[in-house]
């Protein structure tokens, strides 16, 4: 193996194929992990800050694996019903409608809930019986009870920087995944990345990469989060596209991180000791 809607996206990766599969650079060994728990049906949670590649790693995994995937975007509202389905009204009549984890149990796809922190706390409860030896998944508005189709696989990702008291994974929810933690690329893996997202050359996304660890530095003091890899390939994409630096870095690299104008000073001021 290579090595590496508001609430539902579904990509056939069977479709696409391993040669087809989104372009993602291992960091470690998170691709052999990561298909080592799907040859042995065990969930996987993913954790790290926004923007560092976890979705695009499971869209580059699930290709590898030849399973569809269906990506779940979690917010405050989404609950259990929109991930297991409901009954809808069509043609005067009333039928039951998949949602995506349904599907994905039915398919035997990946199932892949981004953010799962932010959702219902009814969501975690829903997947509890797909995470042991089980693999079930209860539908009390139908009265059925589904196995798991081979294949199936359950992934979900938060940000452990975001957690509060209000929006945390309990323990027995932790305790049934592999996990898997992803961090900010070193400099030299970031380069590779932003320039071939990009298409910028090598000599500018390095200074840009250069300013992103300086961004990332300020954490914790000025602000919540560090600029991400994807707001870098931003950067880098319009850029290549002819559009300034400064400009460039402004739009994709500062306003996206805060709306503080003493700390906007201060990212401009960073802007102007890396690149001159």
């Amino acid at each position: 193996m290579d090595r590496c809607v508001t609430a539902m996206k579904k990509t056939n990766s069977k479709a696409k194929g391993a040669a087809d599969a989104p372009f993602y650079l291992p960091q470690g060994d998170e691709c052999d992990v990561f298909a080592a728990a799907a040859a042995a049906n065990l969930p996987v949670l993913l954790k790290g800050p926004t923007g560092v590649g976890k979705t695009r790693f499971v869209s580059h995994m699930a290709a590898q694996l030849g399973r569809p995937l269906y990506t779940v975007a979690c917010h405050d509202d989404l609950s259990a019903a929109d991930l297991i389905g409901r009954y809808l009204l069509k043609g005067g009549e009333t039928a039951w409608v998949d949602g995506p984890l349904t599907r994905a149990v039915r398919e035997g796809a990946v199932c892949y809930l981004d953010e799962v922190v932010e959702a219902r706390k009814d969501v975690t409860v829903v997947l509890h019986p797909l995470t042991d030896d089980r693999r079930i998944l209860p539908i009390d508005r139908t009265g059925e009870e589904l196995a798991a189709a081979p294949g199936f696989m359950l992934v979900a990702s938060y940000n452990p920087g975001y957690q509060n008291v209000l929006k945390t994974l309990k323990p027995s929810t932790r305790q049934r995944f592999v996990a898997l933690e992803f961090d900010f690329p070193a400099p030299a893996h970031e380069i590779k990345v932003v320039m071939q997202e990009s298409g910028l050359d090598a000599a500018r996304v390095s200074s840009l990469v250069r300013l992103a660890g300086k961004v990332r530095a300020l954490k914790g003091q000025d602000l919540e989060e560090g600029v991400s890899t994807r707001l870098v390939v931003y950067a880098a994409t319009l850029m290549a596209r002819g559009m300034g630096v400064e400009r460039a870095i402004d739009v994709a690299m500062i306003e996206p991180l805060s709306d503080d104008d003493d700390v906007k000073r201060g990212l401009r001021d960073l802007v102007t000791a890396v690149f001159g």
